[in-house]
């Protein structure tokens, strides 16, 4: 169950990612970047909420935390709300200039930062795992970069989310262990929701009149993509190696191409092959590493 824990959720939330890059893209048609952001926070929010209540009432447990969780359940909800706000800005921003696929690309960049990263903090990946980054930074290339790759404005706004998930995704690692994951989930909303909210008040001019006319990406990035999936992320990062989680949650880009034949796109060779080293890469990444192989021989 805990290896079942630590590889499904991490695609299910991908998969849920990949199809709401649509809706996000529609949502920027409409509404600027955080106030986008702030309604889809607020949505997921109310749907945490909610999912924490029906629990509770489940299991026969009081609504809050213990009283010991509380400091770092406030604490870590602060400091991944801040990375997220961040992340999910520059990634919106992003969306409402750049191609989907190159987005998707250079967003899921954060599968080479994340180990580099680790580094640093004492959480070396196995040769295995760098060989499924190297297999699945190419297979990216080939999925979703169709012409001559030039950096621009908006792409350097993505790049720049790239670093803020990697960021997010190590935050998460840290506090993932010290408390309930739909809670901080819930938590990290309502600051992303707070603090979007203030940043669009003061750089921002939305059209509030339009926001009927994108109640369904509202609704999909509220409760499908927030509240849902970055829940599962927090869940399965739990005792996970975040090199591991973030190389399955780079699957959004494979389940986005996927959702794409479905309103009538067409793959071509160049990324069915893709597909394939990135399909690839999630075999390697569950290998056992090479030390522990050359000791059972």
């Amino acid at each position: 169950m805990e290896q079942l824990r630590k590889n499904l959720l991490p695609i299910i939330a991908a998969f849920i990612w990949g199809t709401a890059f649509v809706a996000q893209g529609v949502g920027a048609e409409y509404l600027p970047p955080f106030a986008f952001n702030t309604v889809r926070s607020m949505i997921a929010v109310a749907t945490l909420l909610i999912v924490i209540l029906i629990f509770s009432k489940f299991r026969k447990i009081p609504f809050l935390p213990p009283k010991k969780q509380r400091k770092d359940l406030v604490f870590g909800g602060i400091c991944c709300g801040a990375v997220l706000t961040i992340a999910s800005g520059l990634q919106q921003a992003g969306l409402g200039e750049t191609d989907p696929g190159k987005a998707g690309f250079i967003t899921a960049l954060y599968i080479v930062l994340v180990p580099i990263a680790g580094i640093f903090l004492k959480k070396k990946a196995p040769l295995t795992v760098w060989v499924a980054v190297v297999l699945a930074t190419v297979g990216l290339y080939f999925l979703c970069i169709k012409e001559g790759f030039t950096i621009e404005h908006s792409d350097f706004l993505v790049l720049l989310c790239a670093i803020a998930f990697t960021a997010h995704i190590l935050v998460i690692d840290h506090f993932t262990q010290k408390v309930d994951g739909m809670r901080l989930s819930c938590m990290q909303f309502a600051v992303v929701a707070l603090l979007s909210a203030i940043i669009s008040l003061c750089s921002e001019s939305p059209d509030w009149s339009l926001l009927s006319l994108c109640t369904v990406p509202l609704l999909y990035t509220g409760v499908l993509s927030s509240g849902v999936a970055y829940t599962l992320q927090i869940i399965s990062q739990r005792g996970a190696n975040p090199t591991v989680v973030s190389l399955l949650m780079s699957l959004e880009s494979v389940f986005a191409v996927l959702a794409g034949l479905v309103f009538g796109d067409t793959m071509g060779v160049r990324e069915w092959v893709g597909c394939g080293l990135m399909l690839s890469a999630v075999v390697f990444a569950q290998l056992p590493p090479l030390d522990k192989i050359k000791k059972k021989v």
